[in-house]
């Protein structure tokens, strides 16, 4: 089964879900970047929640960049993603390792950190970036974005994130967005409650291959969600290119260009974002340079 994100209404329209497979796109973010599993859980949340978010971008060019900066010692996660939904990121300290938490699963708020901020930057054509920043409230991730779609984008949502990693990698990992809209009432949100609290943990469903749309009818206790759209395939996929790491250079200024020139002879750059090395010689570096004058 391939990634998928779909999105759905539920009864009789009042209810938005969107539901997202990211088996194959965690399992990617976890080899590239050499995760230990519980830098894998957090991530793979974040990246989750991430791909959710950027499809929801009406334009190609928009982007959407959310940084996570916990006080445990994973220390920050950042995340760049587009509409298609593409998606690359990095771990400052991807191979934390901590005990299992006390109920013998991965720790990631242990990893995270509980005290910290989930900022979230959207570029989407305006003059200026949207920029909205909550607290960390739990570093589960999925309570934290809650808790940020209320304070920053006044959106009252259950959100839920997970990822089972065993010793061969990702085996599951996905997530569900919910937003009553304005004419839902008391009793409807009563019944998504419940559904979410009889459903159980997300990877668990897509672990027992459960199809995105069987999660959302037991999530929302509705038979008949109307899909409304199934055809994004989220992605890990790094846009880089030795071209991207030229125009890096150039913003160092001539001063440090000659420097690096003089004392190095050569740069090697390596991307945040893919670990992929880039080499210049000093011949390149001086192209570089004469584009500087």
């Amino acid at each position: 089964m391939s990634d998928k994100i779909i999105r759905l209404l539920a009864h009789h329209g009042k209810i938005s879900v969107m539901c997202a497979d990211t088996t194959k796109l965690v399992e990617e973010a976890r080899k590239v970047h050499d995760l230990s599993p519980v830098a894998t859980a957090a991530f793979g949340r974040m990246l989750t929640m991430t791909v959710m978010m950027g499809s929801e971008m009406k334009n190609v060019k928009d982007k959407l960049t959310v940084q996570i900066k916990g006080n445990g010692p994973i220390q920050m996660m950042v995340a760049t993603c587009n509409n298609k939904p593409e998606v690359k990121g990095y771990v400052v300290n991807p191979q934390v390792d901590i005990p299992l938490n006390e109920f013998g699963k991965l720790d990631v708020s242990g990893a995270v950190g509980n005290q910290g901020y989930i900022n979230v930057i959207k570029d989407i054509g305006l003059k200026e970036p949207y920029i909205g920043i909550s607290p960390l409230v739990s570093g589960e991730i999925a309570e934290d974005f809650a808790n940020y779609f209320v304070t920053s984008e006044q959106r009252q949502s259950a959100v839920a994130l997970g990822v089972l990693v065993d010793k061969d990698g990702v085996r599951a990992a996905g997530g569900y967005f919910i937003n009553p809209m304005p004419d839902a009432t008391e009793e409807e949100i009563s019944i998504i409650e419940q559904s979410i609290f009889k459903a159980g943990a997300m990877s668990k469903m897509l672990d027992e291959k459960l199809s995105l749309v069987e999660i959302a009818k037991r999530i929302t206790g509705d038979e008949n969600v109307e899909v409304i759209e199934d055809t994004r395939v989220p992605m890990y996929h790094c846009d880089c290119s030795k071209e991207h790491m030229a125009e890096g250079l150039m913003t160092l200024g001539k001063e440090e260009l000659e420097d690096i020139i003089q004392t190095e002879g050569q740069a090697n750059l390596e991307c945040h974002f893919c670990n992929k090395q880039y080499h210049f010689s000093k011949e390149e570096l001086e192209k570089i340079l004469e584009g500087l004058t």
